[in-house]
């Protein structure tokens, strides 16, 4: 459970630091919404609204990664093989754009403006910034 937990911190972490870089990558919730027009308690809610909203798209990206990669990896396999890696590149673009379009379905909403430019840059920065987080804290990857 720790590490589930660890993973998903890690994840929340990365695709802030997603975010932050890419003018194209985007996490919007009703609460922060909210809060920033000023329906909300003030600055300490709209700060808790946005950390959540973050760990929310980051469990959802954990599950994507945990349960829909593993088969597109399989399936994709002789065309990795072929671009000696590179196509992973792409399934992990693919997850992060699966993961956008799972959000709309929620209240917290991971938007991406398009497929080549923002979820391939950010499926780049979240892997970095996954590897680096994790190593740091210790998740261990299965």
């Amino acid at each position: 459970m720790k590490q589930f937990v660890l993973r998903v911190l890690v994840n929340a972490l990365a695709l802030w630091v997603a975010a932050w870089i890419l003018p194209g990558m985007d996490i919007n919730a009703a609460a922060t919404t909210d809060a920033a027009s000023g329906a909300g308690a003030g600055g300490g809610s709209e700060t808790v609204g946005i950390v959540l909203a973050y760990l929310f798209i980051g469990l959802i990206f954990g599950l994507v990664n945990a349960l829909v990669r593993p088969i597109v990896g399989l399936l994709s396999l002789p065309i990795t093989c072929l671009t000696l890696g590179l196509f992973a590149l792409v399934i992990n673009a693919a997850m992060l754009a699966l993961t956008a379009w799972l959000s709309s379905y929620t209240p917290v909403r991971l938007t991406i403006d398009s497929f080549f430019w923002t979820a391939v840059l950010g499926a780049i920065i979240i892997a970095i910034v996954s590897a680096l987080a994790g190593g740091v804290v210790g998740v261990k990857r299965k």
